[in-house]
């Protein structure tokens, strides 16, 4: 088994034409997959940082309108405790109002009946001098209660009245 120098040369020529070229293709590919995994790590790095932005954006839209509806409500509750206060400053009002209103009518009441009680007892007081002979010809007209029929008016009286004696009294 001889190794030639030929031999050696094709070998060699195989190994560095056919090995040596696989050898450096097959470097060159590794190289070049490693490049394409990089730049697809790099875009999709990109693809992520431009979501992660629009989804920075998006929230910052959303806290500007959800500060924007946060006012708007805080308005509205502004606007309905001024109202309450409204109405509650016109119930009191109302309230004082009625308040002094009964007092009044209290007040009228009282005096009413104290009127009452003081009118029905002059009545009574004036009881023993109404004239209770109803053919009498001095006597006079006395309504004591609404809506009771009075009696008729006497008579008129002659011009010249005789002077009464105590015994016709």
């Amino acid at each position: 088994m001889e190794i030639s120098l030929e031999a050696i040369i094709s070998l060699l020529g195989l190994f560095i034409g056919g090995g040596g070229g696989a050898f450096f293709t097959w470097r060159f590919m590794r190289r070049k997959a490693k490049a394409e995994a990089e730049t697809a790590e790099i875009d999709a790095a990109k693809e992520l940082q431009d979501m992660y932005q629009q989804m920075l954006t998006d929230a910052k839209a959303d806290r500007e309108d959800r500060k924007q509806q946060l006012e708007e409500l805080r308005s509205e509750r502004d606007r309905y405790k001024q109202e309450r206060n409204e109405l509650r400053d016109r119930f009191d009002k109302l309230e004082d109002s009625l308040r002094k209103m009964r007092s009044e009518y209290q007040n009228e009441k009282k005096e009413t009946d104290r009127k009452i009680d003081q009118l029905s007892r002059e009545v009574e007081a004036m009881r023993p001098f109404q004239c209770g002979d109803l053919s009498c010809k001095k006597r006079r007209l006395v309504a004591l209660l609404e809506g009771v029929d009075a009696e008729q008016p006497p008579p008129p009286e002659p011009e010249n009245p005789e002077p009464l004696a105590i015994d016709d009294m």
